[in-house]
């Protein structure tokens, strides 16, 4: 199974995972529309980042009313896009909100686990993994 894995504690909140999706998928520097979320915060009074990455759980696909999410031979599932009818159930129902859904598109988005985050991520806080 190939999916992201995540390591918090060498996060430093660049955000540049999040710029390199958007710019990858969408031909945009905007964060919005990337499949991964840093959230920037505070944790016993020091900086912290929380890393929401797609994790291949499958709650997408379980809630998809049409059946158009699901795994490839190496787990990572995909959004077949031109049958999606964007009910956005599978948006309201990620576990870790990353299913992303722009106003100027029907269908959402989500990672399918290409690690051009963990490529452009300066500490290693993200890499790509294959079980």
């Amino acid at each position: 199974m190939k999916r992201l894995e995540k390591d918090e504690s060498l996060c430093v909140g660049c955000h540049q995972c999040e710029y390199a999706c958007a710019e990858a998928y969408y031909k945009t520097f905007d964060p919005a529309y990337a499949c991964i979320r840093i959230e920037d915060g505070e944790l016993d009074g020091k900086y912290h980042s929380t890393i929401h990455i797609c994790n291949q759980c499958g709650k997408c696909s379980e809630v998809c009313n049409t059946c158009v999410i699901q795994p490839n031979p190496k787990g990572v599932y995909m959004l077949k896009k031109k049958e999606c009818v964007g009910c956005l159930m599978c948006v309201g129902f990620c576990p870790e909100q990353v299913m992303v859904q722009s106003d100027d598109r029907q269908e959402p988005s989500k990672c399918i686990a290409c690690g051009i985050c963990a490529k452009v991520c300066p500490t290693g806080a993200i890499r790509i993994v294959e079980d």
